[in-house]
């Protein structure tokens, strides 16, 4: 376990390895469908969301694409980016986009990075089997240019977008009231649009923590949504 966490690290510091979860989102210029933009620079203050698609003009990418933009409003209401990649030419996006508007009466209207592979390399994106294809990558960046999350998908399971909605407005849960998110939130099983209270670091919260928050016992309490 050591040895493997050893490696880890030396890559990283060696700048091979891919960012996880707690990293800066790498800085890297890039060429899109609206001009070049320097990531993460060009979101400063934003959430952003950074999605990978294997190619442009294919069944399951142009589902996806169609998604993301039909909820583009609820992204930017949460003050939220889009940007897309590929490892396709700049003008095979902007036909793709073309495409769509033409047979799908849809505008996209976030920007696209038309990759020469850097930076599908650096950030992991390359699909094992198909050295030219990039898998269905999604990186959540706070307003920090700091990395949340990270979801990987194959090549044949499209994204669930209101999924990754979900995940920011509960990202932005936890950062304006300090609280966990539960399971299926905002509709749990147990809690339903309730907010987990972090677990007890000492005898005194042990003690207090029942009496201040709803709960199932000390270690699990909770406030409901309405009483925030």
């Amino acid at each position: 376990m050591g040895e493997k966490v050893y490696e880890v690290k030396c890559m990283k510091k060696e700048g091979r390895g891919m960012p996880l979860i707690g990293d800066k989102f790498p800085k890297m210029k890039v060429q899109t469908t609206q001009g070049m933009m320097k990531l993460p620079k060009v979101f400063n203050g934003k959430w952003f969301v950074f999605f990978s698609h294997p190619a442009d003009f294919t069944p399951v990418c142009t589902t996806e694409f169609y998604a993301f933009q039909k909820r583009y409003d609820k992204f930017k209401e949460l003050n939220c980016e889009l940007i897309g990649l590929s490892v396709d030419q700049v003008f095979s996006h902007l036909k793709w986009i073309e495409w769509i508007k033409d047979n799908l009466d849809l505008e996209i209207e976030f920007p696209v990075i038309a990759d020469t592979g850097k930076v599908a390399e650096q950030l992991g994106l390359i699909h094992p089997a198909k050295a030219t294809n990039t898998v269905r990558a999604v990186f959540i960046v706070d307003p920090e240019g700091v990395i949340r999350a990270i979801l990987y998908y194959p090549q044949e399971l499209g994204r669930n977008i209101d999924e990754i909605i979900r995940m920011i407005e509960g990202f932005q849960q936890v950062e304006e009231k300090g609280v966990a998110i539960p399971a299926n939130w905002p509709e749990n099983e147990l809690i339903g649009k309730g907010l987990i209270i972090p677990p007890a670091a000492d005898v005194e919260a042990v003690k207090k923590n029942p009496s201040e928050y709803e709960n199932f016992d000390w270690w699990l309490c909770y406030r409901s949504f309405y009483k925030w």
